[in-house]
């Protein structure tokens, strides 16, 4: 009975697997505003200004950003929770996939959602006549929580490595 519910457990990951297609076609649609924007960023290239430059070229990195991000939960996520990709001959395979762990993708979540946040910022300052002062102190506030929360999750990652790396013991050299 023990070894039927321990398989049934394990077999459950796969339960994941329509999750990280599903953000796939995510993707599909990121793609889809990504050239819709890129569309429209054109269109007005005749009469653009720097702003104009500028926050077109920002939504366009922060779509590219996002996409990323999609990226990395996808390969770290099916292979961290699911099953190996078994892609190891092929020329396109990125270095850091299959090296990701659980703890690598958190501190890569959270320094994409920082970098988002970022851009997002710079996009209100870019122009921010159309914002006010209280939204403007609200997005600042809450980039500063995305950027404190990164730094504590990192902080408490080297912490829990470091604690690691002292319990195991050191080999004396003869």
């Amino acid at each position: 009975m023990e070894r039927l519910i321990e398989r049934s457990l394990f077999a459950s990951r796969w339960m994941m697997a329509p999750m990280y297609l599903g953000l796939a076609l995510g993707l599909v649609i990121l793609v889809w505003v990504f050239l819709v924007e890129l569309w429209k960023f054109a269109l007005i290239i005749p009469v653009m200004t720097v702003n104009d430059a500028v926050l077109g070229v920002l939504a366009l990195i922060d779509l590219s950003l996002a996409a990323n991000l999609m990226l990395i939960v996808i390969f770290s996520g099916y292979e961290n929770f699911v099953s190996r990709m078994d892609l190891d001959g092929h020329e396109d395979r990125p270095d850091w996939q299959g090296e990701v762990d659980f703890s690598g993708l958190k501190l890569k979540l959270v320094a994409s959602i920082v970098a988002i946040s970022g851009i997002h910022l710079l996009k209100v300052f870019m122009d921010v006549k159309k914002y006010t002062p209280e939204d403007i102190r609200w997005m600042v506030v809450i980039h500063l929580v995305f950027v404190i929360s990164g730094v504590l999750l990192a902080a408490m990652d080297w912490i829990a490595n470091h604690a690691k790396s002292l319990k195991k013991p050191k080999l004396v050299k003869a």
